[in-house]
This record gives C-alpha cells, structure tokens and sequence, in this order.
C-alpha cells in the first residue's frame, strides 16, 4: 500500500488525529525552517480531518523537501 504525505499549517496541526496517521504525537512531527507547516503521512483511506488538502506522493513530497528555496531543506539533509 502507498503513502501519501498532506502538509499542514501550525494551526492545522493542532487538529491531527494521530491515531489516523503514522506520526505519533505533536513530537516527532517535522517542521519546515520557520516552523509554519509540518507534513502527515497515512495509508489507505483519506482521514476525515485532512479531507479537501493535497495529497502527495513519495516522490512529490521528497522533491518538496529536498529543494533548496522551499523552505524544507537544510544543510544538514544532505549526506
């Protein structure tokens, strides 16, 4: 089964049903550079809570991540 990966806002992160996503808890949710978004990752069945945001794919989210201008990616990603 694939993942799909929604990011969300700081303020929709407060709504994360966890027991809907992979993620945990608030804990091991990750942050882009200024802290403003954060992204879920889910199997199957679109979560009630995320129904109308955009899903993206592995590789669509990894090339949101990796790009440089986007907000995502630090020095530190790079191996």
């Amino acid at each position: 089964m694939s993942r799909t990966y929604v990011i969300l806002t700081a303020d929709e992160a407060t709504n994360i049903n966890f027991e809907q996503v992979l993620e945990s808890s608030q804990s091991t949710l990750r942050w882009n550079n200024d802290k403003t978004q954060t992204f879920v990752k889910y199997e199957g069945a679109t979560p009630s809570f995320l129904s109308g945001k955009t899903g993206y794919s592995h590789s669509e989210i990894l090339s949101i991540l990796n790009d440089p201008s986007g907000g995502w990616y630090t020095e530190e990603d790079t191996p």
